[in-house]
């Protein structure tokens, strides 16, 4: 069984994150330049087998897309073609900064650390995965 990976896709950094072989546990990889997401992709999915990749769809209150999704359509766009043998999902991302700083303070983060962006981003990253493997799991039980 391959690994799933979550895209949080921001037009300067994207937070990626990455299931466990099992697909039980979400883990948070790294941040990266958004210039650099395919590269890094790429090079990952050359080391590891990749079964599928979620994207944060970013979405307003009333279930319509957000401006964000200007960037991320060409991105999306990128991504199968970089990966035609592999699903590209879009996975509702409402709330996951909000909950990546919460996660961040009841960790004990110092400020300094909670104002860090890139991790803040990897976190929400792992956020959505978390949340697309708990869908999946209680869908199919």
């Amino acid at each position: 069984m391959g690994r799933i990976i979550a895209i949080d896709y921001g037009r300067k950094r994207v937070g990626i994150a990455t299931t466990d072989p099992s697909r039980i546990i979400a883990t948070g990889i790294t941040t990266v330049a958004a210039r650099d997401t395919l590269a890094f992709l790429r090079e990952y999915a050359a080391r590891e087998t990749v079964d599928r990749f979620i994207v944060g769809h970013p979405k307003q209150m009333d279930n319509t897309d957000s401006q964000s999704m200007i960037y991320i359509t060409p991105f999306l766009a990128a991504l199968r073609r970089a990966f035609p043998a592999t699903p590209v999902e879009l996975y509702d991302e409402r709330f996951t900064s909000v909950l990546a700083h919460k996660a961040l303070i009841e960790g004990g983060a110092r400020k300094k650390t909670r104002r860090d962006k890139a991790l803040v981003d990897t976190i929400s990253a792992t956020i959505i995965l978390q949340s697309y493997l708990e869908r999946i799991k209680n869908t199919t039980t």
